[in-house]
């Protein structure tokens, strides 16, 4: 009867799989976006990468969505696997709508303080993937997780640093001469900025789930 019961019982998903692919796509998105910051040519098939990339995280989420509901068993509870992914999706989520508003205005140079930001979201999604490797082992690995978590809050600082530098170089430089500049240059800030917000959910999120399991 045990057996014949066992047999029937949903299966655990592999949800650090999941994860894992999500946060390889957040890389690739990221690396994507990077590419886009440098202007010329490739603007508009690098933002179609960061669109296709996208794509992907939400086929993914989609599949941890179901995963959730069709599971007995889950590595931990449904609302933080489920707020988890979520917050990864944010993050790429975000990347393809500072690729839009670029294509939207035309935009075919970028600021060294865009640029900048946009190695520090490199910078975040790599060690993303780490902090979510690591998730699989969180009691082996809390320290870890500490240590890398707090390494993404870093570079969520720096960029508001870089964001808060380069919006007053932009106003300096287009206050008299082009006014629509600026607005366009303060809307890529922006949505640079969101994009390293982003991956600090994603890192305050793994901070809460280990938190709750030690």
């Amino acid at each position: 009867m045990i057996s014949w019961f066992q047999a029937l019982m949903p299966r655990e998903e592999k949800f650090f799989d999941h994860f894992e692919r999500h946060a390889d796509v957040l890389v690739a998105g990221a690396d994507a976006l990077r590419k886009v910051l440098e202007g010329g040519d490739n603007i508009a098939a690098n933002c179609e990468l960061v669109f296709q990339h996208e794509s992907k995280a939400d086929e993914i989420t989609h599949e941890v969505m179901l995963a959730v509901r069709r599971t007995f068993i889950t590595p931990f509870d449904r609302s933080d696997i489920q707020d988890l992914v979520a917050s990864m999706d944010d993050a790429i989520d975000q990347m393809q709508q500072t690729a839009k508003a670029i294509l939207l205005y035309e935009v075919t140079t970028f600021e060294p303080q865009m640029k900048a930001m946009g190695d520090l979201i490199v910078r975040a999604a790599a060690i993303t993937v780490q902090i979510i490797h690591a998730l699989r082992h969180m009691r082996r690995e809390a320290n870890n997780l500490t240590k890398l978590t707090g390494e993404v809050v870093l570079i969520e600082d720096q960029a508001d640093h870089l964001h808060d530098d380069g919006l007053k170089r932009l106003f300096l430089a287009h206050r008299q001469s082009d006014p629509m500049a600026f607005i366009v240059g303060t809307e890529i800030y922006s949505h640079l900025e969101k994009v390293v917000d982003r991956f600090e959910d994603v890192a305050n999120r793994v901070n809460g789930i280990v938190i709750e399991h030690l």
